[in-house]
């Protein structure tokens, strides 16, 4: 109700989204084909909230039998540290899909988590954030996650081996004492054994990282909230699911939300999208929506490894409501840059203070309310142009089915955005590339050796070698 768009658009955007084939696309991705066309993956992240096999095509059964039966052993794990009074701290080490979806998760629902237990997630290579984290620990009351697919990503291992040696210097440092404290998420179990790691959790190739929540990946969360809580997480998704393959177009919300997208990044020349949760606990929402849009969707060749001739995805920021008011909103409202906002607000409170609530809600009313409206005044610094653009979610309460629908229309919308822009959004060779280059500048730490490097990163490198 409050973007720049009228019927007429609209109806030109299905149009197009139908010409884009997006939900030949989407029929596709569901039925188990390998739209992660760069890589010849499958893309089947929906699989992992799917409850049972109703409506599965049939070649899809064992994959799913697979995934329940990897589900069924992380939520009995899970549940068994909830119920082991002598763990009181999880570590989770990762980076990513293995580290923003996780973190995000059990900071947004902290209300519904176990109270005995403290929840830290490592995940820079800044060996600050591990000194900090563990200051804070009793190795024998402390578990650790290790989540990496391959157990090799640059980072997690790092962090992983440093917390190993610190356990060690802890402890008596048997391989019982290991195996009992420190569990990998990954399907590279040799090389988890290698450290003393025997318990393990696999998922698959048709998971993205960025996609991986609701896989093993969520293992914190499941310890958080509980199997029950983390089984309607899941639902909340699967019901969007639902929604997205079956709802008519015109009615359809993450085809509806990702041409909107389409429209203002494209179209109307939007470069960002404000993202502002009107609840503390989504802190981590705009980070984890930065990953899932902006490394899906960051994307300037076509699936067929054309040029891109427009605008993809926007740049995504924000900060919960009502700090973010008193941030950048004089921007938003008064700038010259036009920033569409995302308003996220929670009508139900799990806090004591309901005039607290109250005008939070208010204000995140009056703040789409003033970017739509403006605000007319004879001094020329306090007048305000208005007519820019917002949209708004209302959750009836932040619970793990509510969040879990949120975060499949993102999935949805993002898929939608990329299906009409014509890129593959399950790919991200861009930051593949980016750690190939760093693993070189490492190897020429020691010597300052600037060999075959540009005049600038061999002053850089010199520098700080020093």
């Amino acid at each position: 109700s409050k973007s720049h768009i009228d019927d007429t658009v609209w109806q030109l955007l299905l149009e197009l989204a139908e010409s884009r084939q997006a939900s030949a696309l989407r029929d596709a991705m569901f039925a188990g084909a390998a739209t992660n066309t760069s890589e010849q993956r499958q893309v089947m992240h929906w699989l992992l909230r799917k409850p049972d096999t109703a409506d599965l095509p049939p070649h899809l059964l064992p994959a799913w039998q697979e995934m329940d039966a990897t589900r069924r052993r992380f939520l009995d794990f899970a549940e068994a540290i909830r119920a082991n009074p002598d763990i009181t701290d999880i570590v989770n080490i990762g980076i990513g899909g293995s580290d923003l979806g996780p973190c995000m998760a059990v900071q947004a629902l902290q209300a519904h988590a176990h109270t005995g237990k403290r929840f830290h997630f490592i995940s820079n290579i800044d060996g600050h954030v591990l000194q900090q984290t563990l200051q804070q620990l009793n190795a024998r009351n402390t578990l650790f996650i290790v989540s990496s697919k391959s157990f090799s990503t640059l980072e997690t291992m790092h962090n992983a081996r440093a917390a190993l040696e610190w356990f060690r210097q802890q402890t008596a440092h048997t391989s019982a004492d290991v195996a009992a404290h420190f569990v990998g998420i990954t399907t590279n179990t040799a090389a988890a054994a290698s450290l003393g790691v025997h318990t393990t959790f696999g998922f698959w190739d048709w998971v993205g990282g960025r996609y991986s929540l609701w896989s093993a990946i969520g293992l914190p969360l499941a310890i958080a909230i509980g199997a029950q809580g983390f089984e309607q997480l899941l639902a909340g998704a699967h019901a969007v699911d639902r929604h997205f393959v079956q709802a008519a177009p015109d009615k359809n919300l993450p085809l509806l939300l990702g041409l909107l997208q389409v429209w203002e990044s494209s179209l109307l020349r939007y470069t960002s999208r404000c993202m502002a949760p009107y609840l503390s606990s989504l802190q981590r929402l705009p980070a984890y929506l930065q990953q899932l849009e902006m490394e899906s969707n960051g994307k300037s060749m076509t699936r067929y490894g054309q040029a891109v001739h427009w605008h993809t995805t926007p740049a995504l920021w924000g900060e919960p409501g009502t700090n973010s008011q008193h941030a950048f909103f004089q921007q938003i409202r008064q700038g010259t840059h036009i920033t569409p906002v995302e308003f996220i607000a929670v009508r139900q409170a799990r806090h004591p203070w309901h005039q607290h609530h109250v005008l939070l809600l208010a204000n995140a009313l009056a703040q789409a309310q003033a970017l739509m409206q403006g605000y007319d005044h004879a001094n020329p610094h306090q007048r305000i142009a208005g007519n820019r653009p917002s949209t708004f979610f209302v959750l009836p309460e932040l619970t793990p089915r509510t969040l879990g629908a949120l975060l499949a229309v993102y999935e949805h919308r993002t898929f939608v955005s990329g299906a009409v822009w014509d890129i593959n959004s399950f790919d991200q060779w861009g930051v593949e590339q980016g750690k190939v280059m760093a693993l070189d500048i490492a190897s020429r730490w020691q010597n300052a050796d600037t060999t075959g490097l540009d005049a600038s990163t061999a002053h850089l490198l010199r520098k700080l070698c020093q």
